[in-house]
């Protein structure tokens, strides 16, 4: 059956009536709606919903946009994987669907935003891998279409978002280190302009402040966010003169190239180099020493972001009062043995015999 014409013509009653049967109108009697309905299932008919999303200037549909990379592809433990499960359970409550729109990496996020909003593919967004200046935030706000941000950025001077705690993570790492007599301390962080990297960093330097250590530029490794970056960033350190004893991950994957390549060199994490990553993933709980790490629930986080964007949305708006404002999202530090080391009364030349090893 192709189409609400073709079904007319089987039932021999006008195109009228089938569609406003379909729709449940009142003027339509029940036998007729009762003969359209059986008829429509019978023959497979299946509403033009584009059309009807032309007509009623709406597509039920919100929109994920999310960098599509090999890097992405390859990672089973995709963060957006986790997030998905809550954001549907949300819109599931309003019968809105849910599409991922994968924007490769060697194209232009705003060049390929504005290609799904021309065709009109989704009645909100979700927009993720914010950039520090993102021209994404400001086209959707011209255009008035109701979005919410994964991440912060300082183009988003009055629009949502929801973003990590990475300071609270630098905070604490940098604080539960500094304790176990760790003064050279590395972090990793990501090669591209993606926001949260600068935050991270920051977070960093001023956390090492706190505690009277100078911030060293030549200890911020930036690698690709992914087990090869972690590997990369283990040969960075290991050509160091003045080794790192600790060092702060800021994708979850990367412990796994990380600890393989310093056991390539001798080097045992939490033995010879503390190391503490970012998020409790599936995989990287296999490693030993087991990782000290934070955890979270993507699932509680896909709900909020769900509840955040249907509350900027005039439909759903009154719905979820109190879901509108820009959300900081709490990590909880869980104890692995990977930060056993502890350097002796701050001597420094106590971590050097460790990583000599």
């Amino acid at each position: 059956m192709k189409g609400i014409r073709q079904l007319a013509e089987h039932l021999a009653i006008s195109i009228g009536t089938v569609s406003r049967a379909l729709n449940g109108k009142p003027d339509v009697n029940e036998e007729t709606r009762r003969r359209v309905l059986a008829a429509a299932e019978a023959l497979g008919y299946v509403a033009n919903q584009s059309g009807r999303s032309l007509r009623q200037g709406e597509t039920r549909v919100i929109g994920l946009m999310i960098e599509s990379s090999a890097e992405a592809v390859e990672n089973a433990d995709n963060f957006f994987l986790g997030v998905t499960s809550g954001l549907q359970s949300v819109f599931a409550r309003h019968k809105l669907d849910l599409v991922m729109l994968p924007c490769p990496s060697d194209e232009d996020p705003h060049e390929y935003l504005k290609r799904m909003v021309a065709r009109r593919i989704v009645d909100a967004m979700i927009i993720s891998n914010t950039q520090r200046i993102d021209r994404r935030i400001g086209f959707l706000s011209r255009a008035e279409i109701p979005f919410v941000a994964v991440g912060r950025s300082l183009s988003a001077s009055n629009s949502r978002w929801i973003d990590l705690d990475f300071e609270g993570v630098a905070d604490r790492a940098v604080e539960r280190l500094v304790a176990r007599g760790h003064r050279r301390i590395a972090i990793t962080a990501p090669l591209s302009e993606v926001n949260l990297g600068y935050v991270f960093v920051e977070s960093y330097r001023r956390a090492l402040e706190r505690h009277g250590i100078r911030f060293d530029p030549s200890l911020v490794i930036r690698v690709k966010s992914s087990e090869q970056g972690g590997y990369q960033a283990a040969h960075e350190l290991l050509l160091l003169p003045d080794r790192p004893t600790a060092i702060i991950l800021i994708y979850e994957l990367m412990a796994i190239g990380l600890y393989r390549r310093l056991m390539e060199s001798g080097v045992m994490p939490g033995r010879d180099l503390a190391v503490i990553g970012f998020r409790d993933a599936p995989r990287a709980r296999f490693l030993q020493p087991s990782l000290s790490c934070f955890r979270m629930s993507l699932y509680d986080l896909g709900i909020a972001l769900g509840q955040m964007l249907l509350a900027h949305m005039p439909a759903y708006r009154a719905l979820y009062p109190n879901a509108g404002r820009n959300i900081i999202w709490p990590l909880e530090l869980v104890s692995g043995e990977s930060d056993a080391f502890e350097v002796g009364r701050g001597d420094k030349e106590f971590a050097s015999e460790h990583w000599s090893k």
